[in-house]
């Protein structure tokens, strides 16, 4: 378990191409020099998809490609932020009264998330200003987390510009929680490995509480990442929410009809936890009691014994509020079967049955696609 400071090491700029071209952006931006350097690292999942903001288990891993910034705190009260890409225009605001907007993803909005989260985790009221300039080398919006990364760095800029000091859990939980400004309902795992990630590894990223551990792949194992070139941005459309809320829904109506107090149930995962039963018998209960078809909102309400009000204003979200069907069978197969498949696969690479592996490694993909 990492749960030490975040690494920092003095470097020699002019040894380091991309951090030289960035001090010359950065004086030509700022008239200055920046003072020090953040970076965070996108991540790849290996396996479990869609299944960490439902409570469960993951095996993502680190890429070279990360968000890198280039600070000077400031004696004003002003974050500066620019980017190195022209396509992100320069934006300034008073440090002391953050305001995001969850309908416009706008790329400095997940850095202000980072230093919001910051800042009222430490219930600070006034701080300093900051020029910084970001740099970023992870394909946006093509699934390696590079707005997660933009976070975490922001996050870590404003704890280094404050002079205070957090674990890589602490800061990992805190980000996690802080990219919600702008709308995402994710669960933890991007934000997890971008501060737990170590070379040479994959890590088991658990929940409740957060915790990694190394996940030693075979010596010689090559992954291949491809961009497709697809864009899928989560914040700019409610194809994501939208899942998350189908999940917590599902979770409800099992919990309800287990005969389980299920108001306060959010995960998949609780409902596991509270039955104390096996993932595979957690299938056969989504069987029982959830239906392949599309549920109406006024099924839901029927199942749960609620008002469409209720329904509307105390369990949907902002962006989910207007769905008129929810896949609850769907999503609880799917998560079920990929937190069985994720302990499978952790078990296969610890006992290194190498056959095994590869053969999952061939299909483990595919499987959210059918979903």
């Amino acid at each position: 378990m990492a749960a030490e400071d975040p690494a920092t090491r003095r470097v020699q700029v002019a040894e380091h191409p991309r951090l030289l071209k960035l001090k010359e952006m950065f004086n030509s931006k700022f008239g200055s020099t920046p003072k020090f350097y953040v970076r965070a690292p996108g991540r790849v999942n290996i396996i479990g998809e869609h299944i960490d903001y439902c409570g469960y288990s993951v095996i993502p891993m680190a890429v070279e490609q990360d968000m890198l910034i280039a600070v000077e705190p400031v004696k004003t009260h002003t974050l500066q932020l620019a980017n190195t890409d022209p396509l992100y225009l320069d934006f300034s605001t008073t440090a002391n009264n953050i305001c995001i907007d969850k309908t416009k993803p706008l790329w400095h909005n997940y850095f202000l998330c980072g230093f919001k989260g910051i800042q009222e985790h430490f219930g600070l009221s006034k701080l300093p200003g900051m020029n910084c300039l970001v740099d970023g080398n992870i394909p946006p919006s093509s699934g390696l987390s590079s707005s997660s990364a933009l976070v975490c760095c922001a996050g870590l800029v404003t704890l280094t510009v404050l002079g205070l000091r957090l674990s890589k859990v602490e800061l990992a939980e805190i980000c996690a929680k802080s990219e919600r400004y702008i709308g995402t309902e994710g669960g933890g795992m991007d934000q997890s490995i971008s501060f737990l990630a170590e070379e040479g590894t994959a890590k088991l990223i658990e929940f409740s509480p957060l915790r990694a551990t190394n996940v030693k792949l075979p010596s010689g194992a090559v992954f291949v990442i491809a961009n497709s070139c697809v864009e899928m941005n989560k914040a700019a459309t409610s194809h994501f929410n939208v899942r998350v809320m189908e999940c917590r829904l599902a979770a409800k109506v099992l919990a309800k009809h287990k005969g389980l107090q299920w108001d306060n149930v959010l995960r998949l995962e609780e409902v596991q936890s509270k039955l104390g039963i096996s993932l595979e018998e957690m299938l056969l209960v989504t069987e029982d009691g959830l239906h392949p078809e599309p549920y109406s909102r006024e099924e839901i309400c029927r199942c749960l014994g609620i008002s469409l009000e209720k329904l509307r204003t105390q369990i949907l979200t902002p962006n989910t509020q207007d769905e008129l069907t929810f896949k609850l069978y769907q999503r609880a197969k799917h998560v079920y079967s990929e937190a069985a498949r994720v302990l499978q696969f952790k078990q296969e690479v610890w006992g290194q049955r190498l056959t095994t592996y590869w053969s999952r490694m061939g299909r483990l993909h595919c499987v959210p696609r059918a979903h």
